[in-house]
């Protein structure tokens, strides 16, 4: 109640029912990212399982970075566990590190597989496996990023960057696992692999930064 500035009467209050928002956002938040553990444990392990049959770089880099979307999507999450203290600045940091990571294990494993002169077979559980990707990951990164917005949730906005990241290096990936498959050309999958390093650095910087994601996918 308040009273009026006129007649100093009391006057009713509507509350808002936006109040119950961020409790709705937290459960979503939660939702989304359950959703992400369980897809990329899959991508995950078909793509490690497949880059080690094949002897591909590029699904071990694409592989590599489904791991590290999995922690990144652990540290969102535990924001919203009780019991775990971490901040959304920390855990976007983490998630940048992570990226970081991941570019010095791609860029060993192909300067690796080139210098061996590894040759790449066919896999079409990896081709399989990032097709799926292309789909998939641009839909997660498009809803985080807009939860990541409206909530200011730092950490959520990072993990919608690693999402994007991860669809692009599907794309690469299925660009040269297609390209092998068609043509055999042996530096093929690793030099997609080493394309790749810029672009997981660039935004592993902004998820240091604690940028959002301007991505379209």
């Amino acid at each position: 109640m308040k009273r009026s500035a006129e007649t100093g009467d009391q006057i009713p209050v509507q509350i808002s029912s936006h109040q119950d928002a961020p409790a709705e956002m937290t459960n979503l938040i939660r939702r989304l990212q359950i959703i992400t553990l369980g897809w990329m444990l899959a991508e995950c392990a078909i793509a490690l399982a497949a880059a080690w049959r094949a002897q591909s770089p590029v699904l071990l880099a694409f592989g590599a970075d489904s791991f590290v979307e999995l922690m990144s999507a652990l540290v969102v999450l535990f924001q919203f566990v009780p019991g775990f203290t971490l901040s959304e600045a920390r855990a976007s940091r983490l998630a940048g590190i992570l990226l970081f990571v991941l570019a010095g294990v791609v860029s060993l494993a192909s300067v690796l597989a080139l210098w061996r002169e590894v040759e790449p077979e066919t896999s079409w559980m990896g081709i399989g496996v990032t097709a799926a990707a292309l789909i998939v990951m641009p839909i997660l990164s498009r809803a985080k990023r807009t939860i990541g917005k409206a909530t200011g949730n730092l950490a959520l906005s990072a993990d919608a960057v690693q999402s994007a990241t991860c669809a692009y290096l599907a794309g690469l990936t299925l660009a040269g696992l297609a390209l092998n498959a068609m043509f055999r050309i042996r530096w093929v999958d690793p030099l997609a692999a080493l394309v790749a390093v810029p672009i997981i650095c660039m935004e592993g910087r902004k998820a240091l930064q604690g940028k959002t994601c301007h991505c379209s996918g």
